[in-house]
């Protein structure tokens, strides 16, 4: 009989705890039979989930007056490209993207029949920088709790392989560049998950040893005596997956026949200063669209860098027409610039396009999907994912733009591998642009002048791209 009660008491309380569960936002039992009845399973319904269960998505919303269409590439204004790259199963279309750039500059410079730069090279570095950046601020922050928001960013942020331009100009005008054969890809390059996974871990064991020691009362010595130890060991495993890094090297310049111009032994450094010499810090304008914030202002994102002294991602944020001006000033002047977006919204992979009448999910949902821009950064629905080079344009009579072409890093392809993008796809998912200053007006080279507001790294601008 007590058993009895007990049970009686405790399916009391279950019933209860429904009934509260559901009075706090749950879905109760009722709801859940009006949200049963609403789907009327039609025989349109069936046939598209009859088509669901064995087709991607992206094919049964591809658009046929569209994708039946051929690429339209032709550019009234393109920028002569070098030769396709491919960076693999690897997050560093920031750093191809980058090098594309230069060694454009560098084959035109000196009229080089060929020229390919080493992304191991740089990428060695970029990770060896980025493990010293977590380090670093990992004792900046150690006097902070575990949970304050900066400290738990830095634990699940100890490193990563993408990137953006800021840390490939600290890269640059710090270690210099070598020719692609001074220093090859290694599989770890080409495939960095799991190099970047165990880094990550053995980082994230370092900062709490470091945290302990700090708590512990040890001296900033010796904080920074430990953190070269553990940089030594990531020094190693970085010199075991990529290989080690040439201090200098001999390198030939042919001509286009191939005959032996000019034989020396340069340092990276050298080799930057003698076939580029540019400036990338100083000579560059980083632009952002993100209507979210004020327009004609100077930001800047904490910890958006790849080294502790190396400087942050910081921006002018402009209406796309203003940032479409400049990048086809550019392009005229025969100057490919460093682009990013967030290139997996309506791509049609086969045909290399980027246009918003590729899929119309909408039809084959029943529904619509109303979201602006702004509203899709808010809700992290959209931010800058991938870098490419921008490198063409098609304007129409009047001088307005119809589509833009880059030259992407994912080796041959549709269009030669490049991706035609329409104008209005670039105004939803276009959001980063670096332009030389000359392409700059006098106006929005003022806003530099402006002490930048500051936005915290879990901000949706901080985007890495991959």
């Amino acid at each position: 009989m007590i058993f009895k009660r007990i049970l009686i008491v405790l399916a009391g309380m279950a019933v209860a705890a429904g009934s509260f569960a559901a009075d706090k936002g749950g879905i109760s039992a009722e709801m859940m039979e009006r949200l049963r009845s609403s789907y009327k399973n039609t025989p349109s319904d069936r046939a598209i989930r009859n088509a669901m269960g064995a087709t991607s998505i992206d094919k049964l919303a591809a658009n046929a007056d569209v994708s039946s269409r051929p690429a339209d590439a032709k550019m009234s204004h393109r920028v002569k490209s070098s030769g396709i790259t491919d960076q693999k199963s690897s997050g560093r279309c920031w750093l191809f993207t980058g090098l594309n750039v230069l060694r454009s500059q560098m084959m035109a410079k000196h009229h080089l029949p060929e020229l390919k730069l080493s992304q191991n090279y740089n990428f060695f570095y970029d990770q060896l920088e980025k493990s010293n950046l977590f380090l670093q601020s990992i004792i900046a922050t150690a006097s902070d709790p575990m949970d304050d928001r900066r400290v738990q960013w830095l634990f699940q942020n100890p490193l990563s392989d993408g990137g953006q331009y800021t840390g490939l100009s600290d890269n640059i005008m710090k270690y210099g560049v070598v020719p692609a054969e001074v220093m090859g890809e290694s599989f770890s390059a080409n495939n960095t998950s799991r190099l970047r996974s165990l880094i990550s871990l053995k980082l994230r064991e370092d900062g709490l040893k470091l945290r302990s020691m700090a708590a512990g009362g040890a001296s900033k010595k010796q904080l920074e005596s430990t953190r070269e130890e553990m940089l030594t060991e990531v020094y190693r495993m970085l010199a075991l997956a990529l290989g080690v890094p040439p201090t200098e090297f001999t390198w030939t310049r042919r001509d286009a026949s191939g005959k032996a111009v000019d034989t020396r032994t340069y340092t990276p450094q050298q080799f930057y200063r003698e076939y580029a010499g540019n400036d990338l810090k100083g000579d560059y304008v980083m632009l952002m669209n993100d209507p979210t914030r004020p327009y004609h202002a100077l930001y800047e994102i904490d910890l958006d860098r790849h080294s502790y002294d190396g400087e942050n991602w910081t921006y002018i944020n402009l209406p796309m027409e203003e940032i479409k001006a400049m990048a086809i000033e550019s392009i005229k002047d025969s100057a490919m610039m460093y682009f990013s977006c967030d290139v997996g919204k309506f791509f049609d992979r086969e045909r290399g396009v980027l246009d918003l009448d590729n899929f119309d999910y909408a039809s084959l949902m029943g529904t619509e999907f109303g979201m602006n821009k702004a509203d899709r950064i808010r809700t992290y629905a959209s931010a800058s994912s991938h870098a490419m080079t921008l490198v063409g344009v098609d304007l129409d009579e009047a001088g307005k733009p119809r589509r833009w072409l880059v030259e992407n890093s994912w080796g041959p392809g549709a269009n030669g591998g490049h991706l035609v993008i329409t104008d209005p796809w670039m105004d939803e998912y276009m959001f980063r642009l670096v332009v030389n200053r000359k392409y700059v007006p006098a106006k929005v080279l003022d806003i530099l002048k402006q002490k930048p507001v500051m936005l915290p790294a879990w901000d949706p601008m901080f985007a890495p791209e991959l």
